[in-house]
């Protein structure tokens, strides 16, 4: 069997791919298992700043969770589909949202059921101008299990969001970008060019002060202004004996490029 994620680095990037391109990625357990250890090492990896993730092929990102295999465990009872099926997929995208280090969707096609939810999940999207995406979950009499009533509120407000999520439609790469879930739709072969070159204007700055913006934002969009700023305050003093911190005003003050360490 072929590894159900694709690993690669450019410098300072990775590209992760979900690789089930036959099965239009639908998100297996293996694929999950799989991609849960691959920010694991990502994490660990002090020369990787950022991490793009997009699917095999030119049909689909992730066409949602592999239902032959949820069907099978679902009739097996709830616990064992709670536990197999929905702590899985929520505990990756949770994942996905705390990363420490920038990661961005390439979404080249299908963005349905979980795969429309990593693309919430994440800190930012670009899009092909080919790609869909759909909260369909409704079509199986149930609701999206891997955060989707959740994060996509959050983005594209209560009315849109709930319109998609009791529809089940689809709706365009341009809607995407119209409600908040994608930032940029580019030409087709343009796309990983353009997540490349996003990912390029991010890591230029400190690794510190990525990890510092995301968790604050993270952290402060579920709590209320005055816990939030707390965070901000938190992460902040976390960063100020930092040589990323000096660096960066020493640099501002010579007017020359700052070097990161990262440390």
């Amino acid at each position: 069997m072929s590894d159900p994620i694709l690993f690669e680095t450019d410098d300072d990037v990775a590209l992760v791919t979900l690789n089930r391109p036959e099965r239009l990625n639908a998100l297996n357990y293996a694929l999950i298992d799989r991609l849960m250890a691959v920010l694991d090492a990502v994490e660990t990896d002090t020369t990787l700043r950022a991490v793009i993730v997009t699917g095999a092929g030119d049909r689909a990102f992730s066409a949602g969770a592999d239902i032959h295999e949820f069907a099978s465990t679902i009739r097996h009872g709830r616990d064992g589909a709670i536990r197999d099926f929905v702590r899985r997929g929520q505990a990756m995208t949770a994942r996905l949202e705390a990363f420490r280090k920038p990661v961005i969707a390439a979404v080249n096609g299908l963005a349905f059921g979980g795969g429309c939810e990593i693309t919430e999940a994440v800190h930012l999207a670009v899009a092909s101008e080919r790609a869909q995406f759909a909260k369909p979950e409704i079509n199986l009499g149930m609701p999206p299990t891997f955060g989707g009533t959740q994060r996509l509120p959050r983005l594209a407000g209560r009315k849109r969001a709930l319109e998609m999520l009791l529809t089940g439609d689809p709706y365009s790469a341009a809607h995407a970008l119209e409600i908040g879930l994608v930032n940029k739709v580019v030409p087709h072969d343009a796309l990983l060019p353009a997540a490349r070159e996003l990912a390029a204007r991010i890591v230029r700055h400190s690794p510190l002060a990525a990890g510092a913006v995301i968790t604050a934002v993270t952290r402060g969009l579920n709590m209320g202004i005055a816990e939030g700023l707390q965070v901000e305050s938190e992460q902040f003093a976390a960063l100020a004996p930092s040589h990323d911190l000096g660096e960066g005003l020493d640099a501002w003050i010579a007017r020359r490029p700052p070097s990161y360490a990262g440390r």
